[in-house]
């Protein structure tokens, strides 16, 4: 069995060589104390894989050392990132740790239990020379008297994959990520719960002059299917906010189909009594990573989501 550290074969590191560039001209540069790079990604199955360079057809998982690679130096452009569909069994997380070397950290909630959670984890991997954890972790569970309401859009169960909070420091700022997965569902109305659930739970506790810190960032899969839908409307009626630049149709969150918009970043901006976001967002975009990562394997798009992913990074930078 290969291990994640051994020497590179040469067609594997000139695709890595030619991935690093791309990233050079599309991502913003990590700059000491002076920004912040925040993303989320939900990576495809992100469980077992090969270890071998290349797999195979009739390999599985077909997950591979390359493609691994790829998206290890993808994630080491960002400071925090939020990472959906993580699974049970973390080998491919592991290897990726361990590419990304001694200075970075991860935390990551247990199991989703039940066929609905899909066996899944959330997790956040995060560079420890410019982010640090700062004291609160935890999943997110909804009160018995939400549950009891009337209103047809009152959530009447628990999240199927519990959103993770966890607060971190960065220079003199201090922030809470809550990332989520939202219930596909066998048609959109089934996420409406959902979404209205998490967006009233955060208007709830970002009024909360006791609460323990008020920078919240909201990121994950939310499953919208289309700028300006039903699930878009009911997921910013508490006032949430998505700034234009990540509103924007050049934006893409799927590698299969440019319309869909499953993907957020999200904070309050001052609206409706919450409070506004301190850190000041300056840009943010999707990483397309399509054309490079394993450019040299003839894969197509199918084969190509399995590998990486079928959803692209999305990412927003922030000014310290």
């Amino acid at each position: 069995m290969m291990k994640t550290l051994e020497p590179q074969p040469q067609e594997v590191k000139d695709n890595l060589e030619e991935l690093l560039k791309d990233l050079d001209e599309k991502i913003p540069p990590k700059q000491l104390d002076r920004n912040l790079l925040i993303a989320t990604w939900n990576i495809r199955g992100f469980g077992d894989l090969t270890r071998v360079w290349m797999s195979k057809e009739g390999d599985t998982p077909r997950r591979d050392l390359h493609s691994v690679h790829c998206i290890a130096e993808i994630l080491r452009r960002f400071d925090v990132i939020a990472i959906q569909e993580v699974k049970s069994n973390i080998r491919a997380l592991r290897d990726t740790l361990k590419i990304l070397g001694s200075e970075w950290s991860m935390i990551l909630t247990d199991v989703n239990q039940g066929d609905a959670g899909n066996g899944e984890r959330m997790a956040y991997l995060f560079d420890t020379r410019r982010v640090n954890l700062s004291g609160l972790a935890g999943e997110l569970v909804v009160p018995d008297e939400w549950r009891n309401g009337v209103s047809k859009n009152v959530m009447q169960e628990q999240f199927v994959r519990s959103p993770y909070a966890v607060s971190f420091r960065s220079k003199h700022q201090t922030f809470i990520l809550i990332t989520l997965h939202v219930l596909y569902g066998k048609k959109s109305t089934d996420r409406i719960n959902e979404l209205k659930g998490i967006a009233q739970w955060l208007s709830s506790w970002a009024k909360d002059i006791n609460a323990y810190h008020q920078n919240l960032i909201i990121l994950g899969d939310f499953n919208i299917e289309a700028r300006g839908d039903l699930l878009d409307q009911t997921f910013l009626s508490e006032g949430l906010y998505i700034p234009e630049g990540l509103q924007s149709k050049e934006v893409s969150r799927s590698i299969f189909n440019d319309t869909k918009y499953y993907d957020q970043i999200a904070w309050f901006n001052g609206a409706n009594g919450q409070p506004k976001l301190s850190l000041e967002f300056v840009r943010g975009g999707s990483y397309d990573f399509v054309a490079t990562a394993l450019k040299n394997r003839g894969l197509t798009k199918q084969k190509l989501s399995f590998m990486m992913s079928d959803h692209y990074p999305l990412w927003a930078e922030f000014k310290l």
